[in-house]
């Protein structure tokens, strides 16, 4: 039997990949350093952090806790280690981790380099002896959740856009993931985006589970030009049934006020938290919600402690939090 774990089940470690000056954080790189310092700061205390970065040493100068990171000189195009990371799966209980074929989002950036991260960190056995599985199959850990029981929930949009698996039609989409990652069913949201959002609509910036009975979900208020689009996503959420037949619970995740970089609109959302083994990076934007978002993840997860990350400068590079991070399970 297979199965992907959910993300709130037990971890040994978190990846991360650190900004550098040939990456598209150059135009503000010490700002963007900041926010991945703080990241990594949070995670590092609980659990084992793998920090993959251009320069040990003048990346070591940041922290003062080294002993709690294992730091990987590797080459990277980006930070965003949650679409080209591996996906962590149990095969008859035994940990092993697949390795999807990443293209950028269906080639809107370069990703050579990103693409080959995952086989290389296994190949320093930085993932101990759980054996790496690759898949010649474009996927991104961002445009899946899973509850950890069989069930996969996923975009239309970036599931089968016709730039990631052009010669595999819906069908053929689903027995993949049945059959690569042991889902039993697959949950199809064919409505909801974020202006400014690359990554065509990837889950983790529109619906989460937390656990197998419950999903947030982002919201917007009627006179936002993605209301319309939101609001049918609600209705869909509200149509889903658990694997037991009951309707989820559904808990609204309002989103933050509209922020620009530019003239640009950007994709700032709370549903792309991080869920780790005894915290939560939450990610705020200096916006009016932040303390009652604050308020209603303490509410929603109260055996850990809500850690609040500025994620403005994260959200002008198109991600956030969850974007930025990968788990691997135990």
């Amino acid at each position: 039997m297979i199965r992907v774990p959910a993300e709130w089940e037990k971890q040994d470690s978190i990846l991360m990949s650190f900004p550098h000056a040939q990456s598209d954080w150059d135009d503000d790189l010490q700002s963007a350093i900041s926010v991945f310092v703080r990241m990594a700061s949070s995670i590092c205390f609980n659990q084992k952090l793998i920090l993959i970065c251009d320069d040990i040493q003048k990346t070591k100068d940041l922290f003062c806790y080294h002993d709690k990171i294992s730091f990987v000189k590797l080459e990277t195009n980006d930070t965003w280690i949650r679409d080209y990371g591996p996906i962590s799966i149990y095969e008859n209980d035994e940990h092993k981790l697949i390795d999807f074929q990443f293209n950028a989002w269906g080639g809107k950036f370069e990703y050579k380099l990103d693409n080959a991260i995952t086989k290389q960190i296994h190949s320093k056995w930085h993932f101990g002896i759980s054996k790496l599985i690759e898949e010649d199959f474009v996927l991104e850990g961002g445009s899946i959740e899973s509850d950890g029981a069989g069930t996969i929930l996923t975009t239309s949009e970036c599931l089968l856009n016709p730039s990631r698996n052009p010669s595999l039609s819906k069908s053929q989409i689903e027995e993949k993931l049945k059959s690569i990652l042991g889902a039993k069913r697959i949950l199809w949201l064919d409505h909801g985006s974020l202006i400014g959002d690359d990554t065509d609509a990837h889950i983790d910036t529109l619906a989460r589970f937390i656990d197998k009975e419950t999903i947030v979900y982002v919201s917007r208020e009627t006179n936002d030009k993605e209301h319309e689009s939101l609001s049918k996503m609600k209705s869909q959420l509200e149509s889903f049934k658990t694997i037991d037949g009951k309707p989820y619970k559904l808990i609204p995740l309002p989103l933050p006020s509209a922020k620009y970089k530019d003239g640009e609109r950007l994709p700032a959302t709370y549903a792309n938290f991080l869920i780790a083994n005894h915290v939560i990076l939450l990610p705020i934007y200096n916006d009016t919600l932040d303390k009652e978002m604050i308020s209603l993840f303490k509410e929603l997860f109260p055996s850990r402690e809500i850690i609040p990350i500025n994620a403005l400068r994260l959200i002008e590079e198109g991600g956030s939090i969850h974007c930025s991070t990968m788990h691997v399970a135990f």
